[in-house]
C-alpha cells in the first residue's frame, strides 16, 4: 500500500511538473516541510511564465493581422477578398458598409417642383411648396450571406453573395412652414454575387447583380425599375480603383411602368474612379453616368471629396458636387446642379 501511494504521488509530482504549474507541485512535493516548500518556491520560475509567454504570441498575432488589415485596398476592404472581414462560415456576415454613409445640407440651381413622366396619370398638376435648401443622407449597407473560397473559375477564386440595402433621403428640413416634410426618398435592396480574383494589382473583382430601386410614393409621383448588371473593379498601386458597370433594365408591363423612358436619362452604364492616398489623409471619388446615345446624349456626374475630421477615426468633412439627370429617382428626367456639404462616415 505504502508502495501505491508513493507511486501515486511520483505520479502527481510528473504530471505537476509536465504541465508546467511549479508551485503546485512544490505543495505536492513537500506538504509538511514548510522550510522545503517555501526553499521549492524561491527556485521556481514565476508561474506567470507560460502565460505570458502565450500573451506575447497572442500579440505578436494581433500586430501581423493589424498590419495586413492595415495593408488592405479599398477594394479588398469593401468586397473582402481575402477572409479578414469575417473567418465565422457559421454564420450570416456583420452588417458593413457598402456605398457611402453620409449626411449633408445641399442646394440645387433648379428645383423640380413639378415632377412628371410620360406614363399616364403620372404628371403632378400642383406645384409642390418645396425649397432649394435641403438635408440629403444615405444610409447603405451589406451582408455576408453565403461564401464559396477555391471555386477555380475562369480565373476567379472566390465566391461570395452579398444582400445589401441602401436609402437615400432629400428633408426638406428647413421647410418648416410646411412642416418639413420628406421631398424624396430611395429605397434600393440587391442581391450581389462578387467573384474575387485574388490579384494584387489589375483586376480585384466582377460583381453580378440584381437590384430593385423605388420611391414607395402613390401615383402621380411613384417612381420604380428593376436592372440587372456586371460590374467589373480594377486597383492600382493600392491607392486608385476603378469600377465600370452595365446594366440592362427587367422589362415592365407598359401599364404599369411609372418611367417607360428612365434609361433615357438614367442611361445603361456608369463608372465609379476613387483615388485615396496611403496615409488616408483624404478621399477623392468620381461618378459618371451615360446613356451611351451619342445623338441625344445624357448623364450625370458626381465629385466628393472626404477628408478625416477629429470627431471618432470613422468620420470625415464632406463635398459633394453634382450636375446632370438622376440626383434621386423622382428627378430622373430633370436636369440639376447641386452643392452639398456635411460628413461622411464609416467608409471602407
Amino acid at each position: 500500500m505504502k508502495s501505491l501511494s508513493l507511486s501515486c504521488l511520483l505520479l502527481t509530482i510528473f504530471i505537476s511538473q509536465s504541465q508546467a504549474e511549479p508551485l503546485s507541485s512544490c505543495t505536492v512535493r513537500f506538504p509538511s516541510d514548510d522550510a522545503a516548500r517555501l526553499k521549492c518556491y524561491d527556485q521556481a520560475p514565476p508561474s506567470s511564465t507560460l502565460l505570458n509567454q502565450d500573451m506575447q504570441d497572442e500579440a505578436a498575432q494581433a500586430a501581423i493581422i493589424k498590419a495586413e488589415l492595415a495593408r488592405r485596398s479599398y477594394l479588398t476592404r469593401v468586397w473582402n477578398l481575402d477572409d479578414l472581414n469575417n473567418t465565422d462560415d457559421s454564420k450570416l456576415g456583420r452588417l458593413e458598409p457598402y456605398r457611402q454613409n453620409y449626411i449633408m445640407v445641399r442646394e440645387t440651381n433648379s428645383l423640380n417642383n413639378q415632377p412628371n413622366t410620360p406614363a399616364p396619370l403620372h404628371a403632378t398638376l400642383v406645384a409642390n411648396p418645396y425649397q432649394s435648401l435641403e438635408t440629403k443622407y444615405l444610409i447603405s449597407v451589406k451582408a455576408d450571406i453565403g461564401t464559396q473560397r477555391d471555386i477555380n473559375l475562369f480565373g476567379f477564386k472566390t465566391l461570395r453573395l452579398w444582400g445589401a440595402y441602401t436609402q437615400q433621403s432629400n428633408w426638406q428640413m428647413f421647410n418648416t412652414k410646411n412642416s418639413s416634410p420628406f421631398r424624396e426618398t430611395n429605397y434600393e435592396p440587391e442581391l450581389i454575387a462578387t467573384f474575387g480574383t485574388a490579384r494584387e494589382s489589375g483586376l480585384k473583382l466582377v460583381n453580378l447583380g440584381l437590384e430593385h430601386q423605388s420611391n414607395g410614393r402613390p401615383m402621380p409621383e411613384s417612381r420604380s425599375w428593376n436592372r440587372l448588371y456586371a460590374l467589373t473593379g480594377w486597383e492600382w498601386n493600392n491607392v486608385t480603383s476603378l469600377m465600370g458597370r452595365l446594366w440592362w433594365r427587367v422589362p415592365e408591363n407598359i401599364a404599369r411602368d411609372d418611367n417607360p423612358d428612365i434609361t433615357n436619362y438614367i442611361g445603361h452604364a456608369d463608372m465609379v474612379l476613387r483615388w485615396e492616398p496611403a496615409d488616408k489623409s483624404q478621399a477623392i471619388s468620381l461618378l459618371l453616368r451615360n446613356n451611351l446615345v451619342l445623338s441625344n446624349n445624357r448623364g450625370y456626374g458626381q465629385l466628393d471629396w472626404a477628408t478625416p475630421i477629429n470627431a471618432g477615426d470613422s468620420s470625415r468633412f464632406h463635398i459633394q458636387l453634382s450636375s446632370g439627370f438622376g440626383e434621386t429617382l423622382i428627378d430622373y428626367n430633370h436636369y440639376q446642379t447641386t452643392l452639398g456639404f456635411g460628413f461622411s462616415f464609416r467608409e471602407w
